[in-house]
């Protein structure tokens, strides 16, 4: 075994997905307007399952919060915790770390809050600064004492130092100063303010409820939960301000063409979510329908890998013609506990969470539909289950180009040389995951399934790809710093 391979091979219960960024959601004029909150995150739990958190605002008592590990169901459905955060104006987030510590810390858990001349303010940011370090290092040497190790800690510390009159100018006057990718949430003890970057990388959008009610959120299924109506996205670019059932809108930034992030597209995404006017579980079920199209391949069934890959895998099998069936059964209640001291457990690796379902595969050609490829570890012990059920062949197809290029706008991807496809081509891939074909779609393909019929523009990308193309729309200022080389000069600008 090659020195790489160990490498690959070192993480033997790592569910070998990338870690979805953070979820973010606010809301103004209704009674306990928590209890919305807590139940907008636990829609979002997909996005960041490590910890979560609420700040409420009552008129009467104050500011009022509470931050806490784990699932949003085990922490913000107790009576005792709600009760403590009375008010008609609350925002929270839940989260997955992608800067700073990695460590169980509960103060990087947001949102933050930030005591002002005119008065509080709470902020909850998804996405990811790529200028945080120079940023917190200028700050520090300037006084500013930061309380945690997340980049996102900036933003209060920036405002702390603006000189402008109002929160909504002074989060404007910050976020001028910070590069990346952010969808922000804030909240004064009057108004929810909504801010996304100039790009638009990081998902918002606006949500009405009764009369008076309004809320912010990372995606439309968590307006669902609470019966809220979709109003429309925020824009890139724009600010909105809430304040007794009045929206203002103001642009603080200078104008730039969008570059939403793909991947929300393909995995980021609850399926039942809306992006641009378009159903995510449309683009994924068209995503299989041109991966049919550009690697079609002679099998029996067509199999998901549970449970990203369904709808792919459903488009994939209508278009082939091929039967669908779900040969891999998941685990719904395992939770973290594959994560065990003894050596036995962390052996079983995947089995503790996917089944194949033996009699259905056994003799088959198989298509195992899956929505990406990172270090390949998880493909290759699923391909050994799907042999070890009596599978004929084995046939991967990925809802998605190969994933050769970190991301740095918020989520948690690993060193680019970790990453299976910056260091093999397809062939190499295929070989080293041992199936007898491997197909990725292709970047145009992808493009055709979000909507766009002619493909990647390539002189003016409609997304965010970096992660595929290695061509990045903001350049990572502190991993250049380190000696990280973007693909071309072309992608900053």
């Amino acid at each position: 075994m090659t020195a790489a391979e160990k490498t690959f091979l070192s993480h033997p219960f790592d569910d070998d997905k990338l870690k979805e960024e953070c979820g973010v959601f606010g809301a103004i004029g209704m009674a306990d307007a928590a209890n919305f909150v807590a139940l907008g995150l636990h829609a979002l739990q997909h996005r960041g399952q490590e910890a979560g958190g609420i700040v409420a605002h009552d008129p009467e008592k104050g500011f009022n919060s509470a931050h806490r590990f784990g699932y949003v169901r085990d922490n913000f459905t107790k009576a005792s915790l709600m009760e403590s955060l009375p008010g008609p104006l609350a925002i929270g987030h839940v989260r997955y770390s992608t800067a700073g510590s990695k460590a169980a810390v509960i103060r990087d858990i947001q949102p933050f809050f930030g005591e002002f001349s005119m008065g509080g303010c709470a902020i909850a940011h998804n996405g990811n600064l790529t200028n945080a370090e120079s940023l917190r290092r200028e700050l520090i040497e300037h006084g500013a004492i930061f309380q945690s190790g997340s980049d996102s800690e900036c933003i209060i510390h920036l405002m702390a130092r603006s000189f402008q009159k109002t929160h909504a100018d002074r989060i404007a006057d910050a976020l001028r100063r910070v590069e990346g990718a952010f969808s922000v949430i804030a909240m004064t003890r009057t108004k929810l303010i909504g801010v996304r970057d100039p790009l638009g990388v990081r998902p918002l959008v606006l949500g009405r409820i009764g009369d008076n009610g309004y809320v912010l959120s990372s995606e439309t299924c968590a307006l669902d939960i609470i019966g809220a109506e979709f109003v429309r996205e925020v824009a890139p670019g724009e600010m909105v301000i809430i304040q007794d059932g009045v929206i203002e809108s103001t642009r603080p930034f200078h104008d730039a063409k969008p570059r939403f992030c793909i991947f929300e597209h393909v995995y980021f995404s609850r399926p039942d979510s809306q992006i641009g006017g378009r159903s995510v579980y449309e683009t994924r079920h068209q995503i299989g329908v041109e991966l049919a199209r550009e690697a079609p391949v002679e099998a029996d069934l067509v199999c998901p890998v549970p449970d990203s890959g369904t709808p792919a895998a459903i488009g994939y099998s209508q278009e082939s013609g091929i039967p669908f069936a779900l040969g891999i059964t998941r685990n719904q209640y395992m939770g973290r506990t594959f994560i065990e001291p003894t050596e036995h457990i962390r052996n079983m690796g995947v089995r503790l969470k996917l089944n194949v379902n033996k009699s259905l595969v056994k003799g088959k050609r198989v298509i195992l539909v899956d929505d990406s490829v990172v270090r390949g570890t998880t493909s290759r012990k699923i391909k050994e289950m799907i042999l070890d059920a009596g599978a004929a062949e084995v046939h991967f197809r990925i809802a998605s180009p190969p994933t050769a290029w970190p991301c740095f706008y918020g989520v948690d991807t690993p060193d680019r040389e970790k990453l299976l496809a910056a260091r093999m081509t397809e062939e190499e891939m295929r070989d080293w995951i041992g199936v007898t074909s491997l197909k990725f779609i292709s970047l145009d393909g992808l493009y055709r399934a979000a909507g766009e019929t002619d493909g990647r523009n390539n002189s003016c990308p409609q997304y965010c790809d970096a992660c595929f193309s290695g061509e990045y729309p903001v350049a990572p200022s502190d991993q250049i710093g380190k000696g990280f080389t973007m693909k071309t000069a072309k992608a900053a600008k």
